[in-house]
């Protein structure tokens, strides 16, 4: 028999589920883009990413509760495209939500070393993976409350910190040198715009994440829609607001290659002392706690899901008392705290963090375009399938999230050529693995269809 996951999850999990996994992406990682385009640049570019992830969502949903699995993308790839086409997508999400947890967990050791200096931001990284692993392994139904705690207290600080910034907004600040750090446009703001494609996406990378706690939901076909709907509409106002006002605080260029810029740009307006600024430090926290313990939650179902099926180690695919894929849970952790005392190793010029959340990246959008293949070729070999949630002006919304990750893969491998090539050598390496396991998922294929049969 195979290990299941119990449903216990309600919408306004989902939704604390769907907006956590993301909202740490409103506190940090994507003013790096600023770097390569500047503000006015960046802003385009999350407009186009913006409008790509609407899509994308409003069609995923679709896949998401016509096949309710914990192993989301993988699932319908799977059914798609067979066991390749379901590796392709199960490697490319573990990419994604391995990689972002450790840039993550060293942004909650930067902002907290903003209070306490003597501290080593590393052994706080560390510290964070340990608390929320443990978190996570003592149940779903406590991990996903205390998701939607710490998601509603990040949304509130981030309202609270435009609300604080706003009456010292300039519009000069914002737009200064704002085409790539030029006064003007030029083809040279056309090039950073798709070079800061990756920290657009950042901004919004893991929503598709509820579709791996699918199998943990109550009543899926209802609750999942409307935890999407919400969720992406909410960090869409988040984001454009948080970039805008932080923007408009004053030198923007000193706060486009850092962990901390909303501190930092607060700090612009009302100095070091200030109680805001403590105060956002402290519950800004929850923003970036929320994500990671959010993604620590996907990362598992992914590992689970595929061992499940016979892709890695059935080890992988084990369930503790509290009904948790515990060992999951700890692998992914090990990988993280790894990449966490790699700092120091830098590629292509980026920092470590701006390198894994690029990495993250990689994966998520070779993930979209499986999901939207998935879908329309779902549609096609298989009009029966209940769905209950059917994608709107099906199919060119699908098409424009399609035609969107397209481009933007062919933008990062261009801009990123070699951690695109790592990236290639990960997915090369499951695929290898993939191999060695056909007897094994023989297995396990015959004995789902012996128990279907009794």
């Amino acid at each position: 028999m195979k290990e299941k996951l119990k449903p216990t999850l309600g919408t306004l999990q989902l939704w604390g589920i769907a907006v956590g996994l993301v909202i740490s992406g409103e506190y940090f990682g994507w003013s790096y883009g600023w770097g390569a385009a500047g503000t006015l640049g960046f802003l385009v570019t999350t407009v186009f990413v913006a409008a790509m992830y609407s899509c994308f969502i409003f069609s995923f949903t679709e896949l998401t509760t016509a096949i309710p699995q914990a192993g989301g993308p993988f699932a319908y790839s799977r059914r798609a495209f067979g066991d390749t086409g379901g590796l392709i997508a199960g490697i490319a999400t573990l990419i994604e939500f391995v990689f972002a947890p450790p840039a993550i967990a060293m942004a909650i050791g930067a902002y907290l070393n903003v209070q306490f200096p003597e501290v080593n931001p590393k052994l706080i990284a560390v510290c964070a993976y340990l608390i929320f692993m443990g978190l996570n392994i003592i149940g779903v139904s406590i991990a996903a409350t205390f998701e939607l705690l710490v998601t509603l207290l990040a949304v509130i600080e981030l309202l609270v910190f435009m609300g604080v910034v706003a009456p010292g907004f300039s519009l000069a600040n914002f737009v200064a040198h704002g085409w790539a750090g030029q006064e003007a446009f030029s083809l040279t703001s056309v090039s950073g715009m798709f070079a800061a494609i990756p920290f657009a996406i950042w901004f919004f990378l893991a929503i598709e994440g509820v579709a791996m706690a699918a199998e943990e939901a109550k009543n899926p076909r209802r609750t999942i829609p409307r935890a999407y709907i919400s969720g992406i509409l909410t960090l869409v106002v988040l984001a454009i607001g948080v970039m805008v006002f932080a923007g408009g605080a004053g030198d923007w260029r000193t706060l486009s290659g850092i962990n901390d810029p909303l501190p930092q740009a607060m700090k612009m307006l009302v100095g070091n002392d200030s109680r805001w600024m403590h105060m956002l430090v402290w519950i800004g926290l929850f923003g970036l706690i929320a994500s990671f313990h959010g993604i620590i939650m996907g990362y598992s179902r992914q590992f689970f899901a595929l061992a499940r099926e016979g892709y890695l180690p059935p080890s992988l695919a084990k369930l503790s008392r509290f009904n948790t894929p515990y060992r999951a849970i700890l692998a992914g952790g090990v990988v993280g705290i790894l990449a966490i005392f790699s700092d120091g190793i830098s590629f292509q010029g980026m920092s470590l963090t701006a390198a894994m959340i690029t990495m993250s990246v990689f994966g998520a959008i070779v993930m979209y375009i499986m999901s939207m293949l998935s879908l329309f070729k779902l549609r096609r070999t298989d009009p029966t399938l209940a769905r209950s949630y059917r994608a709107p002006g099906y199919p060119v919304i699908p098409g424009i999230a399609l035609c969107g990750a397209v481009i933007c893969l062919i933008a990062m491998l261009w801009f990123n050529p070699q951690i695109g090539a790592l990236f290639v050598g990960f997915m090369v390496a499951g695929y290898l693995y993939f191999l060695t396991t056909q007897s094994r998922r023989g297995a396990i294929a015959q004995t789902s269809v012996a128990a279907e049969t009794d």
